[in-house]
């Protein structure tokens, strides 16, 4: 899961516009673990892979504490409507 995010998933998006929104934080494992709204997600395989991916990564790395989850460049341009696009 990594390139352009054409391939992500609805469910993938929606994790993605949540940690845009501020309101998940994330473990800064090697299997990092997602809580949107303070409960654990219930895709946490997409949860692994959006991090794998390059799509998310924690605010600090702190081992197993949980810490704020923020988007990277590639989170960032995913939920950045194309230029020209129509939806």
């Amino acid at each position: 899961m990594s390139g352009t995010g054409d391939e992500l998933s609805h469910r993938a998006r929606a994790m993605l516009r949540a940690v845009a929104q501020g309101r998940a934080v994330m473990s800064s494992s090697c299997e990092p673990d997602l809580f949107i709204d303070g409960v654990a997600c219930c895709d946490q395989m997409t949860a692994h892979a959006l991090a794998h991916g390059g799509y998310i990564r924690p605010a600090s790395e702190d081992g197993e504490r949980l810490v704020p989850a923020v988007l990277t460049d590639a989170g960032r341009a995913v939920l950045t409507p194309a230029v020209g696009h129509v939806a």
